[in-house]
């Protein structure tokens, strides 16, 4: 781990849940800009429908959620290289992998095809057992993997603050891998922040949250797994 990331994740554990607008709705710290997008499917729209379940990161937090955030971005990408897709954002700032797990039955609601899990940072920023995420992330993909058989997963990979150890960070790192590795059709994404996280010129002034910017370089991290999950659909619809 890169010194600026190390100190970046240590002013992130001392701050985020001390923000001025943080309140509490249902046992979870949320802050003020907490939006979630909900769309519906048209039935005459044949591309593929790809949910993002996650945090303030998914959520797009400070920026334009519709055309900033990094799923909207990847929309942008995945049209232009022609293999567009429906996107369904719900994200929401503070969630934790329990919280996501809460919310499951909205997020699948209507049909999907791929869903990318981004939970597990504020787990980590709490100091909540990696065991316990490692639980919530496994009945997220089983519950999905349950109502959409088909469906393709890609799960974020996310790092712990280093204040909390070298024993929990390591723990908590080695969870996304083992999760992703005990289940079928689950595409591990590395830590889709890398290049971003401790670069001021990419984050907004709290240090923590991407830019327009840095949520342009998450894209494109994450664009090379999303797009082998979408040519995979369009080969299976041809």
């Amino acid at each position: 781990m890169n010194r600026s990331f190390a100190c970046l994740l240590t002013t992130v554990a001392m701050t985020a849940c001390g923000s001025p607008e943080a309140r509490t709705v249902d046992g979870e710290v949320q802050d003020s800009s907490m939006v979630v997008a909900t769309t519906s499917r048209v039935p005459s729209d044949d591309r593929p429908v790809v949910v993002f379940l996650g945090t303030s990161l998914t959520a797009g937090m400070g920026v334009d959620r519709d055309a900033e955030a990094y799923p909207s971005i990847l929309a942008q990408i995945a049209d232009s290289a022609g293999v567009g897709f429906h996107l369904v954002n719900a994200g929401v700032s503070g969630e934790t992998s329990a919280g996501g797990l809460r919310r499951l039955d909205w997020a699948l609601r209507d049909s999907l095809d791929v869903l990318v899990i981004e939970l597990g940072a504020n787990d980590g920023l709490r100091g909540q057992a990696p065991d316990a995420m490692a639980s919530n992330l496994t009945e997220i993909i089983v519950r999905a993997q349950s109502r959409y058989p088909d469906v393709r997963i890609l799960l974020a990979s996310m790092e712990a603050p280093p204040n909390l150890g070298a024993a929990y960070t390591e723990t908590f790192r080695a969870v996304f891998p083992a999760v992703a590795g005990a289940h079928d059709r689950v595409t591990l994404l590395p830590f889709i922040l890398d290049g971003v996280a401790g670069v001021p010129e990419l984050n907004q002034a709290d240090r923590i949250h991407p830019n327009p910017t840095g949520h342009t370089r998450t894209a494109r991290n994450v664009w090379p797994y999303l797009r082998e999950a979408l040519e995979a659909e369009y080969e299976e619809g041809a």
